[in-house]
């Protein structure tokens, strides 16, 4: 039985590997591809368009209600505790470090990752990729590198909206809680630093890329019809997911704090 487990272990093991690996690789390739080429900015753009405009509206609500039950748990306490100068540079610390980019990653890996997976997937199981290989056009360039290239540029762009957003949120139910409004934005002004800002839209990075290259990595494996498609588009967002997470404590703990 311990053998078995040990065996069952080292499998594991050896497939993450070989999945590191093959998503290592594709990461290679898309470098690789980065040429002059006339279509690959049309594609890109048309890709940020698409899904960054569509993910907004989500990721604006999310975090303004992350940043408003922040407010609502620590706005009365700190203010009755004589502790008011603290909440708006609390609630927007918060926000900036952690809450914003992490949302920002599971929106647009639920929203995005998923129309990826599901996108590559289909062409796959149509043979409209091996399409584009007769006609001599790379897969990789033409599908994988525009997407991934559009979610580089979106989720530090939606963070930044996020954290607005939150911190509008937090100010609103602040107020109400009974912390006055020029004290909220002074504390703010006095106590955060650029770097907060800064570094946590640094985050989102390395979020949008794992993002994109295990979700188009999921569609170009794709196999079994429909049923495979729904499958890869499952374990895409899964999968990003627990990287996201994964890679901010990482991030958290190299990053200036």
């Amino acid at each position: 039985m311990a053998l078995r487990d040990a065996m069952f272990i080292f499998g594991l093991f050896q497939n993450f590997v070989l999945w590191l690996g093959e998503i290592w690789l594709l990461l290679v390739e898309c470098f690789r591809q980065m040429k002059a080429r006339q279509w690959l900015l049309t594609l890109t753009l048309d890709q940020i368009a698409t899904n960054g405009l569509r993910s907004l509206p989500i990721v604006l609500l999310t975090v303004s209600a992350a940043g408003a039950v922040l407010a609502l748990y620590t706005a009365h306490e700190l203010a009755s505790r004589g502790g008011e100068r603290f909440v708006g540079w609390i609630i927007a610390y918060t926000i900036f470090r952690e809450v914003c980019p992490v949302a920002t990653g599971l929106v647009i890996a639920a929203r995005v990752g998923s129309a990826y997976a599901a996108e590559i997937g289909t062409m796959k199981v149509t043979e409209q990729i091996d399409a584009l290989r007769v006609m001599g056009v790379s897969p990789i360039a033409f599908l994988v590198l525009p997407r991934l290239l559009a979610c580089i540029v979106i989720t530090p762009s939606l963070c930044l909206l996020g954290d607005v957003a939150g911190v509008i949120g937090g100010y609103f139910v602040s107020v109400e809680a009974g912390v006055k409004a020029t004290i909220y934005l002074s504390s703010i002004r006095h106590f955060l630093d650029f770097g907060d800002l800064f570094w946590g839209m640094v985050k989102t990075i390395p979020f949008g890329m794992l993002i994109a290259l295990v979700s188009c990595h999921r569609g170009l494996k794709v196999e079994g019809g429909a049923l495979g498609v729904g499958k890869a588009t499952t374990e895409a967002v899964v999968i990003s997911f627990v990287l996201i997470y994964a890679t901010d404590y990482v991030l958290s703990a190299l990053l200036p704090r």
